[in-house]
């Protein structure tokens, strides 16, 4: 991986074999951005996606593998707890076999490159976990 800053933005090409995740996360965490948001494209060659079930309070998830381009990837960027904070979601497709899927992203090995836009924003949202719809939710605090 690696990456430049632009102001408040930071473009990042993850490469082959890398997990995406960890990498914006390392990039998050090295240059201290607690709030912001991102978008990406690129392609995989893994890539785990979830849907929440809101009866069991869980994520279902599905890996696939095989060629993927990343058709859309968004997210954003808050911290919990102290630490970095990612969610994000991605729309894998394959046009050979037809196949597009799309959901919560837990995991993606890129398997050629990624190309991610991050921007970072002043200001700090935590998350906090909500009994009543078993997710982490955005906590905004008074400065």
């Amino acid at each position: 991986m690696e990456y430049r800053k632009f102001g408040q933005d930071y473009a990042v090409r993850i490469d082959r074999g890398e997990e995406i995740l960890e990498s914006l996360a390392k990039v998050c965490e090295t240059e201290k951005i607690r709030l912001g948001c991102l978008s990406g494209l690129g392609a995989v060659g893994e890539v785990t996606l979830g849907v929440f079930d809101r009866e069991d309070f869980r994520y279902k998830t599905k890996t696939f593998q095989g060629d993927y381009e990343i058709a859309s990837c968004s997210g954003n960027i808050t911290s919990m707890n102290g630490n970095t904070y990612l969610h994000v979601h991605m729309t894998a497709s394959n046009t050979e076999t037809g196949e597009c899927h799309g959901g919560h992203l837990n995991r993606g090995v890129v398997s050629l490159t990624g190309e991610f836009f991050l921007h970072a924003m002043d200001g700090d949202v935590d998350r906090e976990y909500s009994d009543e719809v078993g997710l982490n939710l955005m906590k905004f605090t008074d400065r």
